[in-house]
């Protein structure tokens, strides 16, 4: 439990399909990206967007093109709302935990996590 805690890569990817667009515009509620997302500081703390749909998407102030994907990384712990045009809603929460303590913190949040 006191163990530094294992990640790998630190990205944690969501994909915009392809026809996302034209499905909605066909009148079809398509939730291709949870609402919120949560990320940990130290573990899975950047944030990467890629975009396969033939049409450009907005996260935040960025316009992410068909093809590219776009990386945000966090370096605090914090709430946050962007306006996502991936969303039938418009908004994608962003919610970043501080990394857990050594101790029982961190093997109650290995256990949640992990098991």
């Amino acid at each position: 439990m006191y163990a530094p805690i294992p990640a790998g890569s630190r990205e944690q990817l969501f994909e915009i399909p392809a026809g996302t667009y034209a499905r909605r515009a066909a009148g079809d509620k398509v939730e291709i990206l949870p609402t919120s997302i949560r990320l940990t500081l130290g573990v899975k703390d950047i944030l990467v967007l890629k975009n396969l749909d033939n049409v450009p998407q907005t996260f935040g102030p960025v316009l992410i093109m068909p093809g590219q994907s776009f990386r945000m990384p966090f370096g605090v712990a914090g709430d946050v709302q962007f306006e996502c045009t991936a969303h039938a809603s418009g908004q994608m929460r962003i919610v970043v935990e501080p990394a857990p303590d050594a101790g029982w913190r961190r093997l109650v949040w290995r256990a949640q996590h992990w098991l």
